[in-house]
């Protein structure tokens, strides 16, 4: 007598309740000893609370033996388990779907509200795009000492495909600023999880301060290029030109207050930190400004920093600034020649590159990245960009490059 071949069908296990070691253990050893094929698994903790998502594909004559099995054993641990028929169409629906593209918009700030989630969930959701998972990529807040923590950070992994791609970067910009937070929305592909370059602008950047700014205080023509200053980061005259007037009103200043300014140089928050992950993690480090060569050295110095790219002041034979440079400028345009180059020198794909700048002449390397930065940038430089840090230090790059605090260790310190 020929015996019935089993049919197979599929069961979806949610199980939630407080977390405990051996949890996943107990329950997938129940599915082993049927031999269920597991097509998809996922597990979220939250506070101790677990939430575990199993679907199973399973003969039907096994099927109500092990649900049985897990009911026991979800008593015995004390959580609570529920059992959902999944069809073979819905099954295969599913699968299609897989085949979307897929983003990471990531999102940080001081800390984070619900109304801020909020608001950001309802652009995702009039664009037409699934949250497939939400990760904290921050430490946990200390209620009693806050200070401790001084960011929140959550990344959306999304699937689907923008209705209105530049429509939703506006939006986003303007969440941006009506709410203190920042944002990066990027494709989630293996470029995302490989960059190996980044590419800073010094001045208003690594450093909290413009270096030609200080050098014209020391020379008593402070108000005068400043002036000019402002208006090239704003993008309203040529770098070029502005570069040249400034320098010229340098003239007869003594180069010895180069030294002076460079070691009272105000970091930018978070530079110490960033720096140190990137350098234990292997990415290749340049500066690429059009400040000066000598304030480039010095931090190069100070981080290990692999490049520096900068403009050269001419120091007369009796040790004063002549008012000229030396060699070709650094603007915008050769920014990202240099950006190109590196990544060409170093063999690296420029999908893998970052770039990171606050004024009008860091638009066309943070244009030419793989992933750009505008970091406490003019409004036309935000504009320009795809991605912006108006509200945290520099060290919030490192949430938009994926990493975790819990993964850093020590680094992950403030």
């Amino acid at each position: 007598m020929e015996n019935k071949q089993a049919s197979r069908e599929q069961i979806l296990i949610r199980v939630m309740g407080k977390d405990r070691p051996g949890l996943t253990a107990s329950v997938t050893e129940i599915l082993a000893r049927y031999g269920a094929q597991i097509l998809d698994i996922g597990q979220a903790d939250i506070h101790s609370t677990l939430s575990l998502g199993i679907l199973i594909r399973i003969d039907d004559i096994a099927a109500g033996q092990v649900m049985k099995e897990l009911l026991f054993k979800a008593t015995a641990l004390g959580v609570q388990i529920g059992f959902e028929p999944v069809t073979d169409e819905e099954y295969e629906a599913w699968v299609n779907r897989q085949g979307k593209n897929r983003y990471i918009l990531t999102i940080i700030g001081r800390s984070l509200t619900a109304r801020q989630i909020a608001a950001a969930a309802k652009v995702i959701a009039a664009q037409g795009l699934n949250i497939d998972s939400i990760l904290r990529l921050t430490g946990r807040m200390s209620i009693r000492h806050p200070e401790r923590n001084v960011r929140a950070c959550i990344e959306f992994s999304l699937r689907g495909t923008p209705k209105d791609y530049p429509g939703m970067q506006r939006e986003m910009m303007e969440l941006s600023a009506e709410e203190g937070i920042d944002f990066s929305f990027q494709i989630d592909d293996m470029y995302r999880r490989m960059r190996r370059l980044i590419c800073f602008d010094m001045d208003s950047t690594l450093i909290q301060t413009e270096c030609i700014d200080e050098l014209a205080k020391r020379a008593g023509v402070g108000e005068q290029v400043a002036r000019i200053t402002e208006k090239a980061m704003r993008g309203e005259i040529d770098f070029r030109e502005s570069f040249t007037q400034r320098v010229t009103l340098l003239k007869g200043l003594d180069s010895s207050v180069l030294q002076d300014i460079a070691e009272h140089l105000p970091i930018t928050e978070g530079a110490d930190r960033l720096m140190s992950v990137l350098k234990k993690c292997g990415y290749k480090i340049a500066i690429l400004s059009g400040g000066f060569t000598y304030f480039g050295e010095y931090l190069r110095r100070k981080y290990n920093i692999d490049y520096v790219y900068a403009n050269e002041l001419e120091i007369g034979p009796d040790g004063k600034l002549t008012g000229r440079y030396v060699g070709e400028i650094v603007d915008g345009r050769r920014k990202a020649e240099l950006l190109r180059l590196i990544a060409q020198v170093e063999k690296i794909n420029l999908a893998q590159t970052i770039a990171v700048g606050d004024g009008a002449n860091d638009l066309p390397m943070i244009s030419e990245a793989g992933l750009g930065i505008a970091f406490h940038a003019k409004p036309k430089v935000k504009a320009g960009a795809r991605q912006a840090i108006s509200n945290l230090g520099l060290d919030g790059v490192l949430y938009f490059l994926g990493f975790k605090d819990s993964y850093l260790g020590d680094l992950g310190k403030l």
